[in-house]
């Protein structure tokens, strides 16, 4: 299926690109998102005419992301879990914890979709480099501080 991309897709396209994806991922996922819209000659034409619209708002989005991406940037986020002596955790620390500590420190934008772990859960007690993707061209890393708590 063809679509339009409305906005820019990491290894996909920019916005404005006509892409050709599968279908399941067309349907289930970039239309539904608002992502893409399906490359027919009037969507085409309504797009040129709204071209410079969903580029001021991509722009827009661009922008704070930048700036929630100044703030963020060497951030360090303190989690505390229940531990075992040996510094095992009972249990793990997932990207929605992480996020959800964020918010607790103030960064309201940061789901749990945007938290990146390279090595899965983090598991013991000490400190691990984590990435958070703001949008598609900006992430930040950060350092979260996993502390134990005696059971």
């Amino acid at each position: 299926m063809q679509v339009i991309l409305l906005e820019k897709v990491v290894n996909l396209g920019n916005l404005g690109d006509v892409v050709r994806v599968r279908n399941g991922y067309a349907r289930n996922y970039l239309i539904p998102q608002k992502i893409a819209r399906r490359a027919t000659d009037a969507a085409l034409k309504e797009f040129e005419a709204r071209r410079a619209e969903l580029e001021k708002a991509q722009a827009e989005k661009l922008a704070a992301a930048e700036a929630v991406n100044a703030k963020l940037a060497g951030h360090t986020v303190i989690v505390s879990q229940k531990a075992g002596v040996d510094g095992r955790l009972f249990g793990s620390v997932t990207s929605m914890d992480i996020a959800a500590a964020l918010v607790r420190d103030g960064f309201d934008t940061v789901e749990k979709a945007q938290v990146r772990l390279p090595d899965g859960h983090l598991k013991a007690v000490g400190e691990y480099p984590v990435q958070v993707v703001l949008l598609a061209d900006v992430v930040a890393d950060i350092t979260v501080v996993v502390q134990g708590e005696m059971a």
